[in-house]
């Protein structure tokens, strides 16, 4: 093989490589990573030597204590790879290995990365591990066909990450801060194989009820605290039934949603609760302005609980994820990815938005062309993401690694002289 086919020559290494890969994937799953409770410096640490093991060189970048207590980890260490083929554009490739907890209701072993009928199962199999093999297999591919004398000029980055399930502050943002990158186009991961261009952003608040405790036997004496959660409850499902109405012209997206996911407080069963919390989840279609949606949202909580003698109500904002919208010149980016993803598949592969959030919108946010795009199934449902018996197909993957490398190649192979810029 030469350089008059660099495809032809990074198609033919990605499959006889593939079993490899696959197992390379089974080593990514074997090792768990769960956030909460958010302690991936392990992982990251096994994800580096296995990295190195395949000839790649592998920075390592802990992330300070105080720094991830901030945000709700444990510990973090960020890994980037960096392979230079000259002057030109820099690539950045970003894929994260936090997962969420397992879970019950699995049929295997969710730390097992179990080959059944032409899948992998596992948690963090489709979100996101599978695209530390997709894009790290990509970037070997292009190495080879580099090495076989396919000019190039560029930069291609890993960004291996370890906080997407807790809003990614200490992954790409930290990075991105910290200035340890700047790329000019970045592929993130996706949980599908389309070609993500948008999604929703998420504000999460905990609202604290505060009341007066009292003996049960007296319960005219204290102010009861679950109760003025049942009277917020109704207030607060209501607000998120209008919200049915406001429809995003994203294809891929509905409209806005509100969950109350989590509630605890009471003292005993024969005392009067002083005290209740709620944890509220409101995610933000990429056409509303997330400090309009706060200001709202407080304002139903406030209205709900002005009438109730002897309620406080305290709220905090949590998290605050913005929308991934397209950032300037990103259109190049997904023209080229929407191509390469359809003739690796053999399937039409058009641009869509999804109502989940992700890592994609930091760098969109920092002006970066941006698409999301990996290993998967035609939707986050098949993959069973968040769920038990998650899993990737292998066939998917292998095409999203083809089609990863093919648009590195295409970013990275200089015009010919004479051509304008």
């Amino acid at each position: 093989m030469t350089s008059a086919n660099p495809r032809a020559a990074m198609r033919a290494f990605i499959d006889e490589h593939f079993d490899e890969q696959v197992q390379w994937l089974v080593q990514l799953v074997q090792c768990p990573s769960d956030n909460p409770p958010g302690d991936c410096r392990p992982h990251a640490e096994r994800a580096a030597q296995l990295f190195e093991q395949r000839g790649l060189a592998v920075e390592r970048h802990p992330v300070p204590e105080a720094v991830c207590r901030q945000h709700g980890m444990r510990s973090v260490t960020n890994l980037i790879v960096r392979e230079r083929f000259g002057d030109g554009p820099v690539v950045a490739l970003n894929a994260h290995g936090d997962v969420v907890p397992p879970g019950d209701g699995w049929s295997c072993d969710p730390y097992g990365g179990e080959l059944r009928d032409g899948w992998l199962y596992g948690r963090g199999a489709a979100v996101s591990k599978s695209d530390f093999t997709t894009y790290g297999q990509a970037l070997r591919a292009l190495k080879h066909a580099h090495a076989l004398g396919a000019p190039l000029a560029g930069t291609v980055e890993l960004h291996l990450t370890y906080d997407e399930e807790t809003g990614g502050m200490t992954g790409p943002g930290w990075i991105l801060e910290q200035g340890l990158s700047r790329p000019d186009h970045v592929i993130s991961a996706a949980f599908s194989h389309h070609v993500v261009v948008a999604h929703n952003g998420c504000l999460h608040l905990e609202v604290t009820l505060r009341g007066r405790s009292a003996h049960a036997a007296r319960p005219e004496t204290g102010h009861d605290a679950i109760e003025a959660a049942a009277t917020l409850l109704p207030a607060l499902y209501r607000h998120r039934d209008s919200l049915a109405h406001r429809a995003s012209q994203t294809p891929g997206i509905g409209h806005p949603t509100l969950v109350v996911g989590l509630i605890g407080g009471g003292i005993n069963t024969n005392v009067v609760a002083d005290c209740v919390s709620l944890r509220i989840d409101r995610r933000i279609v990429p056409e509303e302005k997330p400090e309009a949606v706060e200001a709202e949202l407080r304002a139903v909580i406030e209205q709900a609980c002005a009438p109730l003698a002897g309620i406080r109500a305290e709220v905090r904002q949590i998290l605050l994820a913005r929308p991934f919208t397209p950032a300037p010149g990103s259109q190049a980016l997904t023209a080229l990815m929407c191509r390469e993803a359809s003739a690796a598949l053999g399937q039409p592969v058009t641009p869509i938005g999804v109502p989940l959030y992700t890592d994609a919108r930091l760098y969109a946010e920092a002006g970066i062309p941006t698409v999301m795009y990996g290993a998967g199934p035609e939707s986050l449902i098949e993959a069973n993401g968040h769920r038990a018996d998650e899993r990737v197909p292998l066939r998917e993957l292998r095409a999203a690694t083809v089609a990863v490398a093919n648009v590195l190649l295409e970013l990275l192979t200089p015009a010919p002289k004479g051509d304008a810029p």
